[in-house]
């Protein structure tokens, strides 16, 4: 802008030294930040995906090694997925909103050869903020779909502020008349849940539902421009250090592999070795299958465990657990003592794929029947038929009580 007015008024502008030596610098200072976000990126997720399954073998290296033989890679790609898609919302809106709000607060320090963030806001398009509003209203649990309209809101003010600074009736429309309207149909749709919430003692979701809509009329316009850029890179660096966090610990609850129910029906046979295990024994060296040996209970006189799976006077028995692979000679499972157990084929009566258990709602608010620990997208879908569960499911031989 300096240099174009500086032409077209006929005065030579005058290139020092120092101008030609700080501009690349800061380019390079850029790119270079780029480039670095841009290479170690790809790598939070394998990071995820390894601390996963190594939560999953309870820290044993040898099960580890086992799972990542066998489990399929498509298979953690979807469940990391699946688990975090509602993260895209959170940083493509979270740091639209704080890259604009610097633009239009201070824009000489909005500088995009300089500043990951400026950078980022420059060079994002119109139609990835739109998705990001699609889809956190597709993903994001009722609770946070205020704080969702509250970032859509402050995006469309700031946007517009920008692009039209001539058009004093369409800022004043955009700025203040739509999220006026938005504040009072949000508080008619959500005041009732909002009184439930409180009286409940649920003050967290009350709040989540109460205090966004207020707030979208505080950020339609720029603030101070002296504190712009420590408050906007400020809170860009917190979300930025939290939220990788928070994707973590979400993450390591989400389960990998189908919990299945084995029957296992012990056959005397010299060419099939028992079960055995690939988990260290206490003493520190790992447990050998003995073809000498068959699994203690009642069948062989042995006490049983009282921690292992429930068996019949005939040897029966049910291993409840994540199922591995099954291979031409057996059954690999990880029951619920984070043991891996080699199951012979031969000895297979029946499995059955156990579905996972529903989550347990912490709230008992909700708006119109929705509630709000859930998804618009779980929302809209049919629900599974309600089944009795299969006794194998948990832990019961057939028949036997």
């Amino acid at each position: 802008m300096g240099e174009d007015r500086a032409a077209t008024s006929g005065v030579p502008r005058i290139t020092t030294i120092s101008d030609k030596a700080v501009r690349p610098r800061r380019m390079a200072g850029a790119r270079q930040a780029q480039q670095w976000l841009l290479t170690l990126l790809p790598t939070f997720p394998v990071l995820l995906l390894v601390l996963r399954l190594w939560q999953l073998s309870q820290q044993d290296m040898s099960t580890m090694l086992l799972l990542v033989q066998y489990v399929s890679p498509l298979g953690l790609l979807s469940a990391l997925l699946i688990a975090l898609v509602w993260a895209f919302p959170v940083v493509v809106l979270t740091f639209g909103v704080l890259g604009r709000l610097l633009r239009l607060s201070a824009p000489d320090r909005f500088d995009p050869e300089r500043s990951l963030l400026a950078s980022g806001t420059a060079r994002t398009p119109g139609w990835v903020i739109t998705a990001a509003v699609a889809l956190g209203a597709l993903t994001w649990q009722l609770r946070f779909l205020p704080s969702l309209l509250m970032l859509g809101l402050w995006l469309l003010a700031l946007r517009t502020r920008y692009l039209h600074p001539d058009q004093p009736t369409r800022i004043l429309v955009v700025s203040v008349a739509l999220p006026l309207a938005a504040a009072v149909l949000a508080y008619t749709v959500l005041g009732p849940a909002i009184w439930a919430a409180y009286q409940n003692d649920e003050l967290a979701t009350a709040a989540l539902l109460a205090v966004p809509p207020a707030a979208t009329l505080l950020l339609t316009g720029p603030i101070p421009g002296w504190i712009a850029p420590t408050l906007t890179h400020g809170l860009a660096f917190t979300v930025a250090a939290v939220l990788p966090v928070v994707m973590g610990a979400v993450f390591l609850r989400v389960p990998l592999l189908p919990t299945a129910a084995v029957e296992v029906v012990p056959k005397e046979s010299t060419a099939t070795a028992p079960e055995a295990s690939t988990s260290p024994s206490p003493g520190g060296t790992a447990a050998r299958p003995s073809e000498d040996t068959a699994p203690a209970g009642p069948r062989n006189g042995g006490a049983a465990n009282p921690d292992g799976p429930p068996s019949a006077a005939d040897g029966r028995q049910v291993v409840l657990g994540a199922l591995i692979a099954v291979t031409d000679t057996s059954t690999i499972v990880l029951d619920r003592t984070a043991t891996v157990r080699f199951l012979p084929n031969g000895w297979v009566e029946s499995q059955v794929l156990c579905p996972q258990p529903a989550a347990v709602p912490y709230s008992l608010v909700s708006v119109r029947g929705w509630p709000v620990e859930e998804t618009a997208l779980n929302w809209m879908m049919p629900r599974r038929p309600v089944v009795d569960p299969d006794v194998r499911c948990e832990g019961r031989l057939p028949g036997v009580r």
